[in-house]
């Protein structure tokens, strides 16, 4: 009889113990559904269409990886409104916050943020050129605490636009800021390309948004066509640009959509919504283990048309059927 027993007690304590391994097993999966909390840190230069797609794109790919603001991601996020002093006051905030990671959005902010750390890691968007900017030593191994997306312009596709939308164009006005490297790089392959083409660069640059409008007068009489590239300190006051060319009926080629939302004539350039999705996808990686100084640069390969069907109307444009075919017609967004 106590045999008997002592046999029905364990096979009811085995029993007991599958049950509770399948419960165990059954909560399994929602714990390593679960991620750790993270506190992030963005810093952004100025405010401009692009830029924020861009900052936007990176917070939905954190979304879609399981961060979400509110649950278990926190955000300090910053913008320096174009000025340098602020913009190196954030990056020395920051620096001492120790974040997990850091990005920061178009190239001012990323210098200064790896001015002010060589141990966080720091996503990059909107840099046009990395190396130039001393943030990596090369696209293939950065080989410091940066990595993340390009935004280097089809500029050579950009001008094949231009010449085929405005073919009676000889002169072509460039506004730029001259102190924003991004942009030095940018004008350097517009002057060599245009060479090819048999144009002419007609230079205006500014040094603030202020000097935006006076830039645009200046090419008045001189130009046929204008050409923007993605310049942080032109591309935030490009209403100025625009109210200055509508008004002398000259068209507007830029380096991104959001010049020809407002009103510019055309673009093939970076979808920066996507470009930030790209970047988020990295710090994933990081978050997960991986290294900046290992992860290579990455550049959007897929490119969007676009054209402003009010400045084709306005102009009298003909959009060959090649460019229509592929093109998104957009209407020009009034603030």
């Amino acid at each position: 009889m106590k045999r008997v027993l002592a046999s029905t007690i364990s096979v009811m304590l085995i029993f007991l113990g599958l049950i509770g391994c399948a419960k165990t097993n059954s909560t399994t999966p929602s714990s390593v559904a679960e991620v750790k909390a993270i506190k992030i840190a963005i810093v952004q230069i100025v405010e401009h269409p692009a830029l924020d797609a861009a900052r936007q794109g990176f917070l939905d790919s954190l979304k879609t990886g399981g961060y979400e603001v509110g649950k278990n991601l926190t955000v300090d996020y910053k913008n320096a409104q174009g000025d340098q002093s602020t913009l190196n006051s954030i990056a020395q905030k920051f620096a001492t916050d120790k974040p997990d990671l850091i990005l920061t959005v178009a190239t001012p902010s990323a210098q200064a943020m790896a001015a002010a750390t060589k141990d966080i890691p720091i996503l990059i968007t909107a840099v046009t050129d990395p190396v130039s900017a001393k943030l990596v030593n090369s696209m293939d191994k950065p080989g410091t605490n940066v990595t993340g997306t390009t935004d280097m312009n089809p500029i050579k596709d950009q001008f094949d636009l231009l010449k085929k939308l405005v073919p009676q164009a000889k002169a072509v006005g460039v506004i730029y800021n001259a102190g924003e490297v991004n942009s030095q790089v940018q004008v350097a392959l517009v002057k060599q390309i245009a060479a090819t083409m048999g144009l002419t660069i007609v230079e205006a640059t500014v040094t603030s948004s202020a000097d935006v409008m006076t830039a645009a007068q200046s090419l008045i009489g001189r130009v046929q066509v204008v050409y923007i590239p993605t310049d942080n300190t032109v591309v935030s006051a490009a209403q100025a640009v625009l109210q200055v060319t509508d008004k002398n009926k000259i068209p507007v080629i830029s380096g991104e959509s959001s010049v020809v939302n407002m009103g510019g004539l055309g673009t093939i350039g970076i979808n920066y919504g996507n470009l930030g999705k790209q970047t988020g996808d990295m710090a994933l990686k990081i978050l997960k283990g991986s290294k900046p100084q290992d992860m290579p640069i990455e550049s959007q390969k897929n490119f969007d048309t676009v054209i402003n069907k009010d400045s084709v109307s306005t102009l009298g444009i003909q959009i060959p059927a090649d460019i229509a075919s592929k093109a998104t017609m957009v209407q020009t967004k009034k603030k």
